[in-house]
C-alpha cells in the first residue's frame, strides 16, 4: 500500500486524502465562521492567516504518522518528509485565502498525491464553507459529493461558457488583449476564479477556464487529476502537462486547441 518506489493502492491513498482534507477543514472552518484570525502578507504580497498555517500543520502531522516515507509540498511550509520518495503529497491548505479573509465562501483545501514520473494520481478538493467536495483517482473517474461528473460536449467557442482570471502576469506577457478577445468571442464569460473555475469545468458547467499567471503546483495538482478524470484536458498555456510553469488552462478537451492558439505568444 505504501511502496515508496512505485505501486500504491490508490483507493487507500484516496481515503487518506479525505482524512487530510478533513483535518485541514477542522482547523480552517471554525476560524472562518468566527472570524478568529489575523491577516498578514507574505513577501509576494499575497495574504496569509494562522488558519492557513494551522491547517497545513495538521496535514503534515497526519502524514508523518500515516506516510512517513512520502514527501510533502505545502504552500506555507514548503517541502517536508522523505526527499528521496517518488511519492509527494502536494497541499494548499486554503486555496482562495483572499476570499476566506473577506468572508466569501469560495475557498478550499486542495490535496493531491503525485508520483515523480506519473504525475497526479489522487486529488481531493474540499470547500467546507459550502459542504461540497470533489475527488478523483487516476483511472477511477471524478466525483462531486459521491456523484460522478463529466466535462461538457460544447465544441465551439461561440457556444462556450468560459472563466478567465486576469492578473498582472498576463499584462507582463502582453496577453491581456488575447484574454479579452477570448472572452469577447465566447458565448458567455464569467470570472469564478481559484479552484472553482476548474471544478466547474470538471462538472461540465463551464467549458474552458484560464487561470492567473503565477499559479504554483499546490494550486494545480489536485485540480488536474479531477479535470482529467472527468474527461477534460489540463495543461499550461503551451499545452504541456506540467505543474510548475506558472499557468494553467482546463477545458472539456474540445476547446483546448483553440484556447492555446489564442494564448500563444
Amino acid at each position: 500500500m505504501n511502496d515508496p518506489s512505485g505501486t500504491v493502492d490508490l483507493q487507500a491513498e484516496l481515503a487518506l486524502a479525505h482524512r487530510l482534507a478533513d483535518a485541514a477543514a477542522a482547523e480552517a472552518l471554525p476560524r472562518y465562521q468566527t472570524r478568529a484570525f489575523t491577516v498578514s502578507r507574505k513577501t509576494d504580497r499575497s495574504v496569509v492567516t494562522e488558519a492557513d498555517r494551522h491547517a497545513e500543520a495538521a496535514v503534515a502531522g497526519l502524514l508523518r504518522t500515516e506516510r512517513p516515507h512520502h514527501a510533502l509540498l505545502g504552500e506555507e511550509y514548503g517541502r517536508q518528509g522523505d526527499p528521496t520518495s517518488a511519492w509527494c503529497w502536494i497541499v494548499d491548505p486554503i486555496d482562495g485565502t483572499s476570499n476566506f479573509v473577506r468572508g466569501i465562501p469560495v475557498w478550499a483545501t486542495l490535496v493531491a498525491l503525485v508520483h515523480a514520473d506519473l504525475g497526479p494520481q489522487v486529488g481531493v478538493v474540499t470547500a467546507p464553507a459550502w459542504g461540497r467536495r470533489w475527488w478523483a483517482t487516476r483511472g477511477g473517474g471524478a466525483f462531486v459529493d459521491g456523484h460522478r461528473i463529466e466535462v461538457s460536449t460544447v465544441d465551439t467557442l461561440a457556444d462556450a461558457q468560459v472563466c478567465v482570471t486576469f492578473n498582472q502576469g498576463w499584462d507582463h506577457l502582453g496577453l491581456t488583449p488575447a484574454l479579452v478577445d477570448l472572452q469577447t468571442n465566447a458565448g458567455r464569460a464569467r470570472g469564478f476564479g481559484d479552484f472553482w473555475q476548474h471544478m466547474l469545468v470538471a462538472e461540465g458547467a463551464v467549458d474552458l477556464a484560464v487561470d492567473a499567471v503565477g499559479v504554483q503546483p499546490y494550486d494545480l495538482a489536485a485540480l488536474a487529476v479531477i479535470v482529467e478524470e472527468a474527461g477534460g484536458t489540463f495543461t499550461d498555456r503551451h499545452g504541456h502537462h506540467r505543474l510548475d510553469s506558472g499557468t494553467a488552462v482546463s477545458s472539456n478537451g474540445l476547446l483546448h486547441h483553440e484556447a492555446l492558439r489564442r494564448l500563444a505568444d
